[in-house]
């Protein structure tokens, strides 16, 4: 008996699909690799950036910092988010109780972003990472600067002390 045109394409329609589909798993990985990249890049835990060449003071405060601002004082340089601003030997050297090379690279960095009604009230917030062997004068001058800038809730950056453990108390019955 001689088949008809649509049986036999029915035919070729069942012995080509009756494999089934397949899982491409090289497209999926690479999905799943972005994804985890992803996720590593903008994670939402701040750090502050660290230096070798800065030594914190220690302190045992448990409030972790914003994102915002950095100023690191070492004793070779000053930095303002990473990149240097004045060396801190011709900063101590300067009068005043302003630096205008920070003052300068600030008032660029508050150009840029406008403030928040909440921020207008507190200023905008900066944190100064300074070596713990660095002069006062020097920090004091950074200060200055900043709120001069409108960078006024300044905070210092510290590292953070274990509190020590109380000993148990030893009864005797």
């Amino acid at each position: 008996m001689k088949m008809s045109r649509r049986a036999k394409r029915m035919q070729r329609n069942h012995k080509r699909n009756k494999n089934g589909g397949t899982l491409n798993l090289t497209a999926l990985m690479d999905i799943f690799t972005i994804l985890v990249f992803f996720l590593m890049v903008n994670q939402s835990e701040v750090e502050v950036q660290n230096s070798d060449d800065i030594k914190l003071p220690v302190s045992v405060s448990e409030n972790k910092p914003e994102e915002q601002v950095t100023i690191m004082v070492s004793d070779q340089q000053i930095l303002v988010q990473g990149r240097m601003v004045v060396s801190t030997e011709v900063a101590r050297q300067q009068t005043g109780e302003q630096l205008p090379l920070l003052k300068k690279e600030l008032d660029y960095l508050a150009s840029r972003s406008p403030l928040t009604p909440e921020q207008q009230q507190d200023g905008r917030p900066i944190t100064i990472m300074g070596d713990k062997n660095i002069p006062y004068t020097l920090l004091k001058k950074v200060m200055n600067t900043s709120a001069k800038a409108g960078f006024n809730n300044i905070s210092l950056a510290v590292e953070q002390k274990q509190p020590q453990q109380q000993p148990a108390l030893q009864g005797g019955a």
